[in-house]
């Protein structure tokens, strides 16, 4: 195992532990003392223009929309990367984080938080499905682009507008009064663990391939 999958690997890890440091206080206290204060911040924004431009955002994480974008992405990708094989990671990554957060959800029963809610809502709040599909789908999206962008600035531009979404999904969680930035956090952490693990057997498999190519090559010198 090189150390591009070693450093992955760990990586997977330490979002898992982070995740699992969240659900442990979770479960433990009913209220975290540091989501009251982000809460106050950020709906002491509150502004008709700024709940419009929540919504817009809220909107982009939301299953409905996501399978919409995919499905248009992938029909283009697949007319314009020669590597048409990378694409199936993007339904992958997606499909496992709602399976995850289905999952959680039902193990938790956070209810939702009760203050100045925006937008009506129902289902359970921790962790939280908006950001679980932001980080996946928008995630491994900027991750399969990239690998076919030459340029660095290219590639740090596509970073950039991949993270904003995901950042600005969440926040648009806490402003819409429908999360707790821990709900948010937390489905950061899941998701991004579910993101990691897929690329890193995505590059496992990829080192497997040409670890035996390179044997076959050598079978085949005189």
């Amino acid at each position: 195992m090189n150390n591009k999958l070693r450093m992955l690997f760990m990586f997977s890890l330490g979002l898992l532990l982070c995740f699992g440091l969240i659900a442990l206080n979770i479960s433990r206290y009913k209220y975290i003392t540091s989501d009251s204060v982000i809460i106050s911040l950020i709906q002491g924004l509150e502004a008709p223009t700024l709940t419009s431009v929540m919504i817009f955002f809220t909107e982009l994480g939301s299953s409905k929309i996501i399978y919409l974008i995919g499905a248009f992405l992938l029909i283009f990708l697949f007319t314009v990367i020669k590597k048409r094989s990378q694409l199936i990671l993007i339904p992958i990554v997606f499909i496992g984080a709602r399976m995850l957060n289905q999952i959680l959800k039902a193990l938790f029963h956070r209810e939702r938080p009760d203050l100045n809610r925006l937008i009506e809502i129902g289902g359970y709040s921790f962790p939280s499905g908006h950001a679980m599909n932001a980080m996946a789908f928008y995630g491994i999206v900027t991750f399969v682009v990239c690998r076919h962008i030459s340029s660095r600035w290219g590639r740090t531009l596509t970073i950039l507008i991949g993270s904003l979404l995901i950042l600005m999904i969440g926040i648009s969680r806490v402003y819409l009064g429908v999360h707790y930035p821990s709900d948010v956090i937390a489905g950061y952490f899941a998701s991004g663990f579910c993101l990691v693990i897929v690329i890193w057997i995505y590059y496992l498999f990829k080192e497997m391939r040409q670890s035996r190519n390179r044997e076959g090559n050598e079978k085949m010198l005189p």
